[in-house]
């Protein structure tokens, strides 16, 4: 009998690991700009197996620029189709706003949340919230999200008098 095979390390490729899934990584992504221009999507990753129930859930990295401390709560979203889940990519702190209501969102009851860099939100179907809110030049989140055919964003804007401030 020989003894144990040796493996050989080879690097890491979408091609070579296709067989066994997905590799997760930025390079060749396709990339929008959201969130006024101040975060970069890479956009759908990975594709979880959720298709039998009508959509996909897919993985794909948010990079967030800092705002401008105070900032200005102007508009909360909501996915009506699907959760939308955030982790971190860095150990560096982040912010959360969330709000009440049904058809939109109350401005008397924002809540912000100061998240470590060790903890990530999956915000329930329907929850409004304020869109990834950066406390470093720039930060990078592992997003799960769903892809598919429908609206999945409904966006509300505060008026004037209905702003909320934050401070870093």
């Amino acid at each position: 009998m020989t003894g144990p095979r040796t493996l050989r390390i080879e690097p890491l490729t979408r091609e070579a690991f296709a067989p066994y899934g997905d590799v997760i990584e930025t390079a060749g992504a396709e990339r929008r700009m959201i969130n006024e221009g101040t975060t970069e999507r890479f956009h759908a990753l990975a594709h979880a197996d959720v298709s039998a129930e009508g959509g996909a859930a897919i993985l794909s990295i948010f990079r967030a620029k800092r705002r401008v401390f105070p900032f200005t709560v102007r508009m909360l979203e909501r996915h009506p189709l699907g959760s939308q889940a955030f982790y971190p990519l860095s150990d560096d702190d982040w912010l959360v706003v969330v709000g009440e209501g049904t058809e939109r969102p109350d401005p008397a009851a924002l809540r912000c949340f100061r998240a470590t860099g060790r903890q990530g939100v999956n915000y329930v179907r329907n929850a409004w919230h304020h869109p990834v809110l950066a406390l470093q030049p720039q930060q990078s989140f592992l997003v799960v999200d769903r892809d598919g055919a429908g609206n999945n964003l409904e966006e509300h804007f505060f008026e004037a008098v209905s702003h909320r401030l934050l401070t870093a």
